[in-house]
């Protein structure tokens, strides 16, 4: 393979920024990584190699004409199939939308050719980025399942065709795959990133999220796609987000961890729970096991709830089409959205405030909570994706959460620890992530 194909995204976009590399010589890695690699994991639902060398020899005519460069100049990052593409099929992976060609990018793509990225092509996702599996395997066992619904995102990254990607995650749909896939996953707090041209599933869930090889890298993508879009009521115009500087740099004190077992602890398998009690003990006073209280276990049927009805609300067209071209899980979803008293929504959709006022306590205190990303590693077959247990409760309270690849199961498979920081503090949450990550590696040599 290419050597540009081996380089992280900060590496590839300094190295062309210097002259080092040129766009083309980076397109061409990541074709000929593309044509290696996915016969087998099946990453890529759209990857077209003549559209891509067009924009790089775009990108090297600019570079070569004096002009300023993006901060992704010439960088190739995948977009999951929910994510509108102008030109480029979204098909939702779903063949009730097969065929569809946006005649309009996404708010996210739109930032991401201002900034001079390569558009390496569209990531599978699973039937309507739900729960029932996609035919992408799992680049470190393609026996086992890459976890979804942003399967091929994260596959991607791992088989080391493109240095990151975009995912969206609605329960766990970023940091399980990226845990399954031992890379880096990014759900960034909520509203941090616009959500328009994208696949609409639960409004007040729905949130961007990022896949790389490093935590340097997964800042540098999040901090190009946020930004205020008056057409998502849940951005809002508040100061640039310098992610990637806060990132690189080394804590002020060494960070205090709390670690947080979640309601689902029970699920986790035994792997998991020895692992956490093994990285706890070697963190020793800088991290602290805490209960949560009565109410977070609570929430988890309360996120279940509002889930399942604002999806049942954004899916109605697909139900009254589908006929048997609907998923059984999707469709059992659906049956149950109908179901769901109206008052019990709005009071499930009360619930974070109460959530995050006592998480707020523990960040008073804590840098960051640490929590598996998973129940375990990635299961070995293609009947589930895995659960999101150890994700929702994150996702209904809005806050940034990171997943980091430190830990390994018995038979080799990444494990996945997930730390989740407060609302709108996503810069020390990245910073905390890359000093543990920074400490484990320290420790195994």
């Amino acid at each position: 393979m290419a050597q540009s194909a081996k380089l992280t995204a900060t590496e590839i976009r300094d190295k062309v920024a210097s002259g080092a590399l040129k766009a083309t010589d980076v397109a061409r890695a990541c074709i000929e990584a593309i044509k290696s690699e996915d016969a087998e994991i099946g990453a890529w639902v759209w990857s077209d190699p003549d559209h891509m060398m067009r924009r790089a020899v775009e990108l090297d005519d600019w570079r070569e004409s004096g002009k300023s460069l993006g901060p992704l100049h010439g960088v190739p990052v995948g977009i999951k199939d929910v994510i509108d593409t102008a030109h480029i099929p979204t098909q939702n992976g779903s063949p009730l939308d097969a065929g569809r060609v946006p005649e309009r990018d996404a708010f996210v793509v739109a930032k991401l050719v201002q900034a001079g990225a390569l558009i390496a092509g569209k990531t599978v996702t699973t039937e309507l980025a739900f729960l029932d599996p996609s035919p992408t395997r799992n680049p470190v066992n393609l026996a086992h399942t890459p976890g979804g619904s942003s399967a091929g995102s994260a596959a991607a990254v791992a088989a080391g065709m493109v240095p990151f990607a975009i995912g969206t995650q609605t329960g766990g749909s970023v940091i399980r795959p990226s845990a399954f896939c031992g890379v880096v996953g990014y759900k960034p707090t909520f509203g941090l990133i616009s959500r328009t041209g994208i696949l609409k599933q639960a409004p007040t869930l729905d949130t961007v999220g990022v896949m790389a090889a490093t935590v340097e890298d997964a800042a540098l993508l999040a901090e190009v796609l946020q930004g205020y879009d008056p057409n998502d009521p849940a951005t809002a115009p508040i100061p640039f987000q310098h992610l990637a500087d806060v990132a690189r740099t080394k804590p002020p004190a060494t960070p205090m961890l709390a670690f947080v077992k979640q309601p689902a602890w029970d699920e986790a398998d035994a792997d998991t729970q020895q692992a956490f009690a093994e990285l706890t003990g070697f963190l020793g006073g800088n991290c602290i096991e805490i209960d949560l209280p009565q109410i977070f276990t609570d929430a988890v049927a309360a996120r279940d709830q509002v889930h399942i009805a604002e999806l049942t609300a954004s899916y109605a067209r697909y139900g009254e089409q589908a006929g048997t071209k609907l998923g059984a899980r999707l469709k059992e979803a659906m049956k149950l959205g109908k179901k769901i008293p109206a008052p019990d929504y709005v009071a499930a959709r009360g619930m974070p405030d109460a959530l995050n006022a006592f998480l707020d306590q523990i960040f008073d205190q804590f840098d960051a909570i640490i929590t598996p990303a998973a129940a375990g590693a990635a299961p070995e077959g293609f009947k589930t994706t895995g659960s999101a247990a150890f994700n929702g409760l994150w996702t209904f309270c809005g806050t940034p959460a990171v997943t980091v690849p430190v830990l390994k199961a018995a038979n080799g498979l990444p494990m996945g620890v997930q730390l989740v920081g407060r609302k709108g503090d996503d810069g020390r949450l990245l910073r905390t992530a890359r000093w543990l990550h920074g400490q484990v590696a320290s420790a195994e040599g």
